[in-house]
């Protein structure tokens, strides 16, 4: 008798198994994703990022779910990738949404705002003072919908062949600079130029430009600049942050299962700490051998930051009234940044400076 109710027992069992591993596979089908990255292979923290993004994606959906990643120019050029997610050339892309500022000047809040925010500030912002649901207003109008991910930390202020002692110096200078920063060197009187990170060094060595800014010690040494040009400028004015953002075609989104969302929101999430914290560690060894290269590091003048500072703050006002993204991001990122520079000031700078002084002592 006990043998015939095991029996039966395990058949049921057996039935139970067969009806579920239909039901397993419908809930994790097998997806494959392409993303398009705005970075070249040579630089292996960007796009290495996008690299790490994509392992995690699958590690956390046991390989069910595969995005394969494209640097720049294997699919699209490096600053057409919104295109590319916005019409379905490709499911999703990682870039800084500041190369877009052209279609809209409010996207430079993805990225930096100039003299905005700093890296914890900024990703604070995005996630907890309404900057995400702000930003993802704005890319609904391209058919798309944006995570943050990766950022470089504060930036240099790039490399110039000449010093620069005041703002007659920027008066005609041919200045490659990302985004929307381009604008409040414009108005000061240099001419800003948008190039993609792998096409700055041939024209920073044929002298097509005069200057150029990218990230930081790291990724400048891997592109050659000191080769170039020696004056090496700080601080990156333009980008206290360098925050980079994975954007998804809104329709694709849509279609994944809500465990694959939430797996690519959480692997978007590792991808910063990855990203960051790699800045953080290799950057101060590059810088040690771009000085031995020759690199010339020079602070900006006060007179240059001051004159920068006082243009940004004009072009800020103009486009709040005429440009209601803008005008929205602007009034929520300030008023966060008053609140936060306030704290920032007790804490984290006091912190920073004593360190710093002890650190002369030693």
């Amino acid at each position: 008798m006990k043998r015939r109710e095991f029996l039966k027992a395990g058949g049921v069992g057996l039935a139970a198994t067969a009806v579920a591993a239909p039901a397993v596979a419908q809930s994790m089908p097998e997806v494959r994703w392409r993303l398009a990255a705005s970075w070249p292979k040579a630089l292996d923290t960007l796009y290495g990022g996008c690299e790490f993004f994509c392992k995690r994606v699958a590690e956390i959906t046991d390989n069910r779910f595969q995005i394969q990643p494209f640097a720049a120019g294997e699919i699209v050029p490096g600053l057409q990738v919104l295109d590319a997610v916005s019409n379905g050339t490709v499911e999703m892309g990682n870039t800084a949404l500041y190369y877009y500022w052209g279609k809209n000047p409010a996207f430079t809040f993805g990225t930096s705002l100039p003299f905005g925010l700093n890296t914890r500030q900024h990703i604070s912002w995005l996630q907890w003072g309404g900057g995400t649901d702000l930003l993802n207003n704005l890319l609904a109008e391209f058919n798309c919908i944006g995570i943050p991910t990766g950022s470089t930390g504060a930036q240099m202020g790039g490399w110039f062949r000449k010093e620069i002692k005041s703002m007659a110096d920027f008066q005609g200078l041919k200045f490659r600079v990302g985004g929307f920063a381009g604008t409040i060197i414009a108005k000061v009187g240099g001419v800003p130029q948008q190039i993609a990170g792998g096409d700055i060094y041939p024209a920073l060595e044929k002298g097509t430009i005069d200057a150029a800014e990218w990230v930081g010690p790291y990724d400048d040494e891997k592109l050659g600049f000191v080769k170039v040009a020696k004056f090496y400028y700080y601080p990156g004015w333009w980008e206290g942050t360098g925050q980079g953002h994975n954007v998804m075609n809104k329709d694709k989104w849509n279609a994944l299962p809500k465990h694959y969302q939430a797996a690519i929101q959480a692997a978007s999430e590792d991808t910063f700490t990855w990203v960051t914290g790699k800045y953080d560690a290799v950057n101060p060894p590059a810088l040690k051998r771009l000085i031995v290269a020759g690199a010339q590091l020079r602070p900006f003048p006060q007179e240059v930051l001051e004159a920068c500072y006082n243009a940004a703050n004009e072009i800020y006002a103009d486009l709040s009234k005429s440009n209601p993204h803008f005008g929205r991001m602007h009034a929520s990122l300030a008023a966060y940044r008053n609140e936060s520079l306030a704290w920032m000031q007790v804490a984290e700078l006091s912190f920073d400076s004593f360190m710093m002084r002890m650190r002369t002592r030693t």
